[in-house]
């Protein structure tokens, strides 16, 4: 999709792959030799992979694996921390991150959950409104029909439609979540990114949320960062498998999962020997 003022004028269309029995698939995003740092501490090293258009690819690893690094570099979080510094390349929609002259042009197309709901002081209706008015709308109907696409998407329409201009900070940790997730949405974004969403959130929160994302991989491709393997094997297509700063290696999840790895840290880790 196109965005007005989304910084798109000479965005080159990402390559597309084809696989045995498969159509040709558009590559969403390409990173190439990614390296992050902060300070002297090296987070990430020789980084690269590629993600697919309307999959969800895991990416899996122990605590300080560089996984939420590898986050904050797709859509320039690095930003906020002046000590983060980031080397390689990330190609969006065949582009640099870093060549996007607007960054929230940008941001709009990439979408992040964090792990713990990072609510806004604003009712549940304003909290999801909220980017669509920043980019424009106006119109009240128009941002009623915004606001209740998204509850819905998220699973959470039916919970709280008859409380829309209550504060969203009132709702439980599994709602805000799911909250979180609509305001994601409701810039209708490319890409949307997971870290660790179902951290703070009880078990049939957590399925319901994975029921979700299972419906958007329709309408998107999501990065999916947990330490949960089993649920990234519920969801993902292809897995990622970091330690120690580096991907080991990358590979359809089911076959990582039957044992077929390349590395024997890959098997040992989905295994539970460590992490």
């Amino acid at each position: 999709m196109v965005t007005p003022g989304s910084d798109q004028g000479n965005t080159t269309p990402a390559p597309a792959i084809a696989e045995t029995g498969r159509p040709a698939t558009r590559i969403v995003l390409e990173v190439k030799d990614l390296g992050v740092s902060y300070g002297e501490h090296v987070a990430l090293s020789g980084v690269n992979l590629t993600v697919r258009e309307n999959e969800i690819f895991g990416i899996i690893g122990p605590a300080n694996s560089g996984k939420t690094s590898f986050l904050k570099s797709l859509n320039r979080m690095n930003m906020f921390n002046r000590s983060m510094r980031v080397t390689g390349e990330v190609l969006f929609a065949g582009r640099d991150v870093r060549r996007w002259r607007n960054v929230y042009a940008l941001r709009r197309r990439i979408g992040v959950v964090f792990p713990l709901p990072v609510g806004l002081p604003l009712s549940i209706y304003d909290n999801v409104a909220l980017a669509p008015k920043l980019a424009g709308v106006r119109k009240r109907q128009e941002l009623d029909a915004i606001v209740e696409r998204c509850l819905r998407r998220a699973a959470l329409w039916d919970e709280v439609k008859d409380r829309l201009h209550s504060l969203g900070s009132l709702l439980s940790g599994g709602q805000q979540q799911r909250l979180t997730i609509a305001r994601s949405l409701s810039q209708d974004p490319d890409l949307l990114l997971l870290d660790e969403f179902s951290i703070a959130v009880d078990p049939v929160t957590t399925m319901r949320i994975e029921d979700v994302l299972k419906e958007l991989r329709n309408e998107m491709t999501i990065i999916l960062v947990t330490n949960l393997v089993q649920q990234a094997r519920r969801l993902a297509e292809r897995t990622a498998f970091f330690l120690s700063g580096r991907c080991i290696e990358v590979g359809d999840t089911e076959a990582l999962f039957a044992g077929d790895v390349q590395d024997q840290r890959t098997h040992d880790y989905i295994t539970g020997r460590f992490g």
